[in-house]
């Protein structure tokens, strides 16, 4: 199934959707770089979002008053960009790692029964699920509308936590093949 619908899918049966990426996971011989790749594929749509307030066109436009410029003026537009692509597609990613650990130990003591792969495949999913939001968050800001953007903010929060709680549950609760209900989560 292609991504782009599996992304769609997630707003509405999220569990069903990370059923299917854990089952494709079990089979392949790498099961920790599709989630990988599933990452920095979300990750990189973030930045792509962020560029218009990096190139000074957004609602959160650098704001480079005297106390944050260099003697030499204020920093280049390219290298704000390239420090916020290294953020997004180094940093971030350790982060998340990390985070996608520690839920699955929390969810380890309070009776899940997953493996750590799985619970990391469902934040990492979680994040290239919203990243379509982003860009529609990064639309909203050269719109020049706060409103607008402060709704956006709110709907990718409330979307990742969706996802990301559902898939993880789903991570957490694996159900035998027997017994598997047939897409009506």
């Amino acid at each position: 199934m292609a991504v782009t619908t599996q992304i769609l899918q997630s707003y509405r049966r999220p569990r069903a959707v990370m059923r299917r990426l854990v089952a494709a996971n079990r089979g392949g011989a790498r099961p920790e770089a599709r989630g990988f790749v599933y990452l920095l594929m979300g990750l990189f749509i973030i930045f792509i979002s962020q560029l218009p307030d990096l190139m000074g066109e957004g609602i959160a436009q650098v704001d480079l008053s005297e106390g944050m410029t260099g003697e030499d003026g204020p920093p280049p537009t390219d290298a704000r960009m390239a420090i916020t692509l290294f953020a997004w597609l180094f940093v971030w990613p350790l982060i998340l790692y990390v985070l996608g650990g520690l839920s699955h130990l929390v969810a380890r003591g309070l009776g899940g029964k997953g493996q750590g792969v799985d619970a990391r495949m469902a934040l990492f999913w979680a994040v290239l699920a919203v990243s379509p939001l982003f860009l529609l968050r990064g639309m909203a800001s050269v719109s020049q509308s706060v409103e607008l953007v402060m709704v956006m903010n709110y709907a990718i929060a409330l979307a990742f936590f969706w996802i990301w709680l559902a898939a993880l549950w789903e991570a957490e609760h694996p159900v035998p093949h027997d017994h598997a209900p047939e897409e009506n989560a």
